[in-house]
């Protein structure tokens, strides 16, 4: 069978000569193909609201806290570094002692957490057309959009994501006003470790990825 033909993309580039700059670029690199006007416009949306302070505060907390800062800690230092004081929490149910122990931390230092849960509302999932089979693991829906308002309307300054679903999660992301990061990226399987997967596709992963040689 004739292999399908793909367009080649940073994940197939193997000099990251963006970075490093004494390397050759690739062909397919977006970096020597890149119109004047994309460039310019990424740039100037640096400039606009609070983009600047936001890429400032963030080149700073890795620079600072390199390889020591636990993901907790580079949250708390950038929520300093932009000013902000109310720190929305938006989390799974599943995840709810992990919420609850971030919470506390945030107050031993100095913050105000507000938090909503997904199950906020307590909706069932058939109530809105997701299909009836999906209740058998919980009938009560995610509600990431009501997620959302509520903390907009509580006024946060920074909203922090602990474990929501896949897609859920893209849709708090779109509906919240505060600028969000992600503490904890559920992962049933892997103990909320996803990244787990990857570093095991080429072997106990290898079939679950359909990764095996063709032959």
């Amino acid at each position: 069978m004739k292999k399908e033909e793909t367009t080649p993309t940073c994940v197939d580039c193997g000099t990251q000569n963006c970075k490093w700059k004494d390397r050759t670029y690739p062909e397919f690199c977006p970096t020597t193909h890149l119109e004047e006007d994309d460039l310019r416009w990424a740039l100037e949306r640096y400039e606009e609201g609070n983009n600047h302070a936001i890429m400032v505060a963030s080149a700073e907390v890795e620079y600072e806290g390199y390889c020591q800062w636990t993901r907790v800690q580079e949250i708390m230092e950038f929520a300093r570094k932009i000013d902000a004081k109310k720190i929305g929490i938006a989390h799974c149910i599943g995840l709810i002692n992990e919420a609850r122990i971030f919470a506390r931390i945030l107050r031993a230092n100095g913050f105000e957490p507000y938090a909503v849960i997904c199950k906020v509302a307590g909706k069932a999932k058939s109530s809105i057309g997701i299909p009836q089979a999906c209740e058998s693991i919980g009938a009560a829906m995610c509600n990431p959009i009501l997620q959302a308002r509520l903390l907009n309307e509580a006024h946060t300054d920074l909203n922090v994501v602990i474990g929501l679903c896949v897609g859920h999660d893209s849709l708090f992301y779109k509906y919240s006003d505060a600028y969000v990061t992600t503490l904890v990226t559920k992962d049933r399987v892997t103990g909320n470790n996803p990244a787990a997967a990857l570093y095991t596709a080429q072997s106990y992963y290898k079939k679950k990825f359909h990764l095996e040689e063709k032959r």
